[in-house]
């Protein structure tokens, strides 16, 4: 395939998304090439999406995204644990493979760690993609490609959050934020048994939550937040929460709507500065914590946990839209309105 070509996306600033041609990749020694079936965009995608031209003069463009799930297309000298055919999702933290952090399967503490779609390693927006054989994971014929992608970001870090938060069926779990990784906390906690209660400032999305299990939907610009958790608690307040939203509000709404001795778990990014009252931590003694991905050893444990609650059939309405690779400028400004669920790409 040296001489091949594939479509790729390219980010220019400023909310400008491009789709250029580039020659398709050989894997190298150790490396395997994935022909893409589906790639999810993230939240975090937006992050750079939304960057001022000025951050992206004079520096190489390369493909963003980091949510894939596809089939081997090729495989690189030394590959003995996937062959050509096998269908596979890709964990998208690169590491040295050979740290302290590495050999306990903690690729995103790795000090030499790189992530998908980052300048420094190509990401999946594009009909082919090459990842060290070690990040590739075989994906069961019980699970779609469309819960691969999933599984590689969102499930990932809504698996690894409520593994720390733990809910329960004697548990009222608030999430702040029901954009796709928000709403698979729902999806989960509600697995879990818990009473959940999403929130979010977009109708639209409130109303998706609703309909992937949320017991209770708060619009913070309509209702006083804290008086309305702890009128749906009895006054006691919610005994976990999750923050995906990564605004200012959201993550001292976790602070204010807990109750006295709660656990909260943040993943959202985005506030700027100190954005809480560390005072009410103190004295409400709560439990807090931050979540990122999840260790790759996770792995068939999520799995597991998905096939077990049937979780495709959530994921399913999750999925608002769906575009082909040369849609992505639409694509992007579809998933950048904050009002969509989980947008894709999707290949034949």
């Amino acid at each position: 395939m040296s001489n091949a070509t594939m479509k790729g996306v390219v980010f220019l600033g400023d909310r400008v998304a491009e789709v250029r041609d580039f020659p398709v990749p050989t894997p190298g020694r150790g490396q395997v090439l994935v022909q893409l079936k589906t790639a999810a965009i993230c939240g975090s995608d937006l992050h750079v999406y939304r960057r001022p031209k000025a951050e992206f003069a004079g520096r190489p463009v390369w493909i963003p995204g980091h949510e894939p799930a596809g089939v081997v297309a090729a495989v690189g000298e030394c590959c003995d644990r996937v062959k050509v055919g096998d269908r596979v999702t890709i964990y998208h933290w690169l590491g040295c493979g050979h740290c302290r952090y590495c050999l306990a399967g903690y690729f995103q503490w790795c000090e030499h760690r790189r992530g998908l779609g980052q300048p420094d390693a190509v990401g999946p927006d594009a009909d082919y993609i090459v990842v060290d054989e070690r990040n590739c994971l075989h994906l069961p014929e019980a699970l779609s490609f469309e819960d691969g992608a999933m599984i590689a970001c969102i499930a990932a870090t809504g698996y690894s959050s409520m593994r720390k938060l733990q809910p329960n069926g004697e548990d009222t779990l608030i999430v702040f934020g029901q954009g796709p990784v928000g709403l698979t906390g729902t999806i989960m906690g509600k697995a879990l048994g818990a009473r959940v209660i999403g929130v979010d400032i977009a109708d639209e999305r409130l109303e998706l939550a609703k309909k992937l299990g949320a017991d209770e939907v708060l619009n913070p610009n309509k209702v006083k937040l804290i008086d309305a958790v702890k009128d749906l608690t009895g006054g006691m307040g919610a005994d976990c929460a999750f923050e995906t939203s990564g605004s200012a509000a959201g993550q001292q709404g976790v602070i204010d709507t807990l109750k006295l001795g709660g656990r909260g778990v943040f993943v959202g990014v985005g506030a700027v500065g100190p954005t809480v009252n560390l005072s009410s931590i103190i004295g409400k003694q709560l439990v807090l914590m931050g979540s990122f991905v999840m260790p790759i050893h996770y792995y068939w444990d999520l799995v597991d946990f998905m096939l077990q609650h049937n979780l495709s059939a959530k994921y399913q309405q999750m999925i608002t839209h769906r575009f082909k690779i040369t849609e992505a400028p639409e694509a992007f400004r579809v998933a950048d309105s904050g009002k969509a669920g989980k947008v894709i790409f999707v290949w034949d």
